[in-house]
């Protein structure tokens, strides 16, 4: 970061104007979140991350939030441009700045906090008084249900390492500025970062990309391009057949919720397999949209013309042989999730024979299964397990992974605990399979799904009426639309 700053100051950047940017960026991914203003506390240190704090809070402040400022040290001690920006905000506010503003209406709007205490390049331990700010930041995030918005990283957090200080600021929301820095994607602070965003700094965007990275975000503005807008003309056999091997006895929803993935996910047309002896109770429960096929092999779908196969969901273990002949001798993509994971864990070297691309999509107890006895990092056991077999690999999980050999590793920025529920899966195994039937590479395919489904989460949550306690892989469906819309509608 600091490299790519020295380099735009030299073609004669300012560091008010980055300051400026970062700062108009801040304050839109806190719009992006709480759409309707309510209140928001400034922390703010004295270094560069305090003058953000205060540029953002400004145009939170002219958007409509109330703002109180809390200083961690004497005014006088503030570096400049940070004094500059404080003063910017105080005169824009009514009355005398930094006074408690809650109240009882006040309480009932959204609460958040802008965490601008430490940046990056600070060293641990935490020292006073920054570690009473922490503290107190922790405090309301728990006793006020306030959302906190860190900036950069948290405070407390080792940017290279993701090592943390015992009263670092828990982030709801961890805004990056310019780029993500590495320490945010380490395993160990996956919960002091939680949900990450990304402001790009366009002075430092050229520096970046000539950098390069063995890691990278799945973020809106690097994904948007991966899906284009349809052409007026276009028809349903453009975009894929999908055929969808789920559902047994018990669980025939998994086979529902998968085909409701691949039908909003925009596949041209969705085949849903399943055995006869459920056949009457999935054809009476899926959308008209899709055609339910009863069948007695799952050898049989071999002959099917089928653009791209979803296998898996709720499948049981009932024939197992005829699943692997299919996951082996299939030429179409496929997506395979759950059962269809259990069962090609017994019998790896069905990989080897793949006559065509295999996404696989296992969470972290069906990774265990089908690489065992491997340790490290999620990032370091989805490269090894890529290494040795020629697939995609999306892991889910917070920060979900999407890992092949010749790419870096992506790591997803969207979704909310809220999705940690029976069924995600199912349906992010749906949106996959039509993304890939819609002609992207089988890495795209899986990044784009993965965001798309967190985005959905997300906006189920803080536009609608959900709660990290209730949403449904129903409520993922129902937002899909919205979500394809921010993909492609985010600031350039």
């Amino acid at each position: 970061m600091r490299a790519a700053e020295a380099a735009a100051f030299a073609r004669g950047v300012t560091a008010e104007s980055l300051m400026d940017e970062a700062a108009a960026g801040l304050a839109r991914t806190v719009s992006q979140f709480f759409p309707e203003p309510g209140r928001c506390l400034v922390f703010a240190g004295k270094g560069n991350n305090a003058g953000d704090a205060c540029a953002a809070a400004q145009l939170l402040h002219g958007a409509g939030w109330a703002i109180e400022i809390r200083l961690a040290y004497p005014e006088a001690e503030l570096g400049g441009l940070a004094q500059g920006k404080l003063a910017r905000l105080r005169a824009a506010l009514p009355g005398k700045a930094g006074k408690n503003l809650s109240t009882t209406r006040a309480r009932t709007r959204p609460f958040v906090i802008l965490d601008g205490l430490l940046g990056l390049g600070a060293t641990l331990p935490l020292r006073e008084p920054i570690r009473s700010a922490c503290r107190a930041v922790n405090e309301l995030r728990r006793d006020e249900n306030a959302f906190v918005f860190s900036i950069d990283l948290p405070t407390g957090l080792d940017g290279e390492s993701g090592e943390a200080d015992e009263d670092c600021t828990v982030a709801d929301f961890t805004v990056a500025i310019g780029f993500a820095k590495r320490g945010l994607i380490a395993d160990r602070a996956l919960n002091l970062v939680g949900r990450l965003e990304v402001v790009a700094l366009s002075a430092l965007r050229k520096h970046e990309e000539e950098a390069g990275s063995q890691e990278v975000l799945a973020t809106a503005a690097s994904l948007r391009h991966l899906l284009p807008r349809r052409p007026f003309g276009a028809y349903k056999n453009q975009f894929g057949r999908v055929g969808i091997v789920a559902g047994s006895r018990g669980f025939t929803g998994a086979a529902v919720l998968c085909t409701l993935g691949a039908l909003r996910g925009g596949a041209g047309l969705v085949e849903l397999f399943v055995p006869e002896e459920i056949y009457g109770i999935v054809a009476a429960s899926v959308p008209p949209e899709a055609m339910v096929k009863p069948v007695k092999s799952y050898g049989s779908l071999l002959h099917e013309n089928i653009d791209v196969w979803a296998l898996g969901p709720g499948l049981g273990r009932a024939g197992a042989t005829d699943v692997l002949e299919l996951i082996g001798q299939a030429r179409r993509p496929m997506v395979i999730d759950a059962d269809g994971l259990n069962i090609l864990s017994a019998d790896m070297s069905v990989l080897a024979k793949n006559p065509g691309p295999r996404l696989l999509t296992p969470h972290p107890g069906e990774m265990q299964r089908l690489f065992p006895d491997q340790k490290g990092s999620r990032a370091e056991m989805a490269t090894k397990f890529c290494e040795k077999h020629a697939v995609t690999l999306l892991l889910k999980g917070s920060r979900t992974i999407v890992a092949q050999r010749g790419f870096p590793i992506s790591y997803n920025t969207t979704g909310n605990p809220g999705m940690a529920t029976g069924g995600m899966g199912d349906v992010l195994t749906g949106v996959c399979a039509a993304l890939l039937a819609q002609k992207p590479s089988p890495n795209t395919a899986a990044r784009l799904g993965a965001w798309v489904c967190g985005r959905a989460a997300e906006i189920a949550i803080f536009h609608g009426a959900g709660s990290e306690e209730s949403l449904l892989p129903s409520d993922i469906i129902q937002h899909l639309g919205l979500a394809f819309d921010d993909l492609r509608n985010v600031p350039t």
